[in-house]
């Protein structure tokens, strides 16, 4: 029986975004504020996900032995270092979140059945990697607030109270929406970036953040004057908003995450799904 275990562990280590053959208002315009001299912190968090049977002792590893590997292998060398000087691959790729990524799992993976490195820089930024050479998925989590009202034009308000309860009700309610965007896409070799985060940033704040933030989803979004705009059609009519402008930016949507409550979240997988036909009313069968 195959199982996927998890083990956390965390280190504080500071980078700067520089590079040597580029003059310092080159790097300035390339990495903004991340190219200051001498650097800037970060307190990463790090998931080592393995994959194997389970042995005789129902483990698939021993987690002493993967707690030492981890740290012999990374944290003890990384922990309140300066990463650029530390491991020679940081010489030619940039030791960005992606990177630091793919370096660890270089470092793990002889020693530890992986199956993902998942590197937290903050709570709102994190990165997924797979052993796919330069590939990896970046994510932004993001916030806005909404008020909506669960009720189909088709039914009437009896109806309505019947399949959305509460939700229903005329005056509608609210959330405090997280929202957590994902892309993939290849690290530059040089920059260690698969995208220009403060463009991402842009595109999501533009196309969704913005217009969101604060309305009545029903009357103010005009998607949903006739689709319902529960989590599920409010995520997936989000990834119809940033697919285009996500790859304009040379990486494609991953996933989109909405978490309405703690109790309610959903998420729509975007790569290859074809969203050019979400328009128009939910069709709502009558009810018996």
């Amino acid at each position: 029986m195959k199982c996927i275990v998890n083990r956390r562990a965390k280190f504080s280590a500071s980078h700067r975004y520089w590079l040597p053959e580029l003059s310092e208002q080159e790097n300035q315009k390339r990495f903004g504020p991340n190219s200051r001299f001498p650097g800037h912190g970060h307190n990463y968090v790090l998931y080592v996900s393995l994959i194997g049977e389970l042995d005789q002792y129902g483990m698939v590893q021993n987690l002493s032995n993967v707690k030492k590997v981890i740290k012999n292998e990374v944290t003890s060398q990384l922990d309140y270092g300066y990463l650029n000087d530390i491991w020679e691959e940081f010489k030619q790729t940039l030791p960005t979140t992606e990177n630091i990524a793919r370096v660890i799992w270089q470092r793990l993976a002889p020693h530890l059945p992986l199956t993902d490195i998942q590197l937290y820089e903050h709570p709102q930024l994190w990165v997924n990697y797979q052993g796919k050479d330069m590939e990896a998925t970046l994510t932004i989590q993001t916030h806005f607030s909404a008020a909506h009202r669960l009720a189909s034009n088709q039914l009437s308000y009896e109806e309505n109270l019947e399949i959305y309860g509460k939700c229903a009700r005329p005056n509608g309610h609210g959330h405090n929406y997280h929202l957590e965007v994902s892309v993939t896409g290849e690290m530059d070799s040089r920059t260690g970036m698969i995208v220009d985060l403060v463009a991402l940033q842009n595109v999501i704040d533009e196309y969704v953040v913005e217009p969101f933030d604060h309305t009545f989803l029903n009357k103010d979004i005009a998607h949903f004057a006739d689709t319902v705009p529960t989590a599920e059609n409010i995520a997936f009519y989000i990834a119809t908003l940033l697919k285009e402008p996500v790859s304009k930016l040379g990486v494609e949507l991953d996933k989109i995450k909405l978490i309405e409550s703690p109790n309610n979240s959903c998420e729509i997988f975007c790569r290859h799904q074809n969203f050019n036909n979400v328009q128009g009313e939910n069709k709502v069968p009558a009810l018996v």
